[in-house]
């Protein structure tokens, strides 16, 4: 038996504090500073995440559940899309790696959104560096996988046969 929508949406919900719980681990435990590009990410998780609470709390009807699956998706789309450019980064051959750039907080202070954006979309040498892996992926590769997921389950829920009176 199919889980119902309302458990999907939990599902989807608690994977996405599960992640980032681990972000905080990693970033407040093992001393690992993430950069702009990882921050973007753990902001989108927490996108498809709320979303995905949102729904599971609410627990609307078939238009309603797609509406939430299509907003969800989004912030999974997106997130991968941020994933995709950190690992293409780091797998940049030293010599075409991008020189590193300010701070995430001084980029905010001193320059307008968009710009600053647009400087964090790109990614820079901090975005480079493989501090960590795990079963030989880096965090934005495993990342990249969490966002696939997302993004799939997302469109099961949007797809999904309405269950049978």
């Amino acid at each position: 038996m199919l889980p119902s929508p309302r458990l999907t949406n939990g599902l989807i919900a608690g994977v996405c504090t599960a992640a980032i719980l681990f972000a905080f681990y990693l970033d407040r435990v093992l001393g690992m500073e993430p950069c702009p590009l990882c921050m973007t990410q753990r902001v989108l998780v927490v996108g498809c995440g709320l979303f995905a609470l949102v729904a599971f709390a609410h627990g609307p009807g078939l238009l309603g559940q797609r509406v939430y699956a299509v907003l969800a998706g989004l912030f999974a789309l997106g997130g991968g899309a941020v994933a995709a450019r950190h690992v293409w980064l780091q797998h940049l051959p030293d010599h075409l790696v991008p020189a590193c750039g300010p701070g995430l907080a001084y980029m905010l202070e001193t320059f307008p959104l968009s710009e600053t954006l647009e400087m964090i979309l790109m990614g820079d040498g901090n975005c480079a560096e493989v501090v960590w892996t795990f079963l030989g992926l880096s965090i934005p590769e495993q990342t990249l996988i969490l966002f696939t997921v997302l993004l799939g389950a997302n469109a099961w829920q949007l797809f999904r046969r309405p269950a049978a009176a």
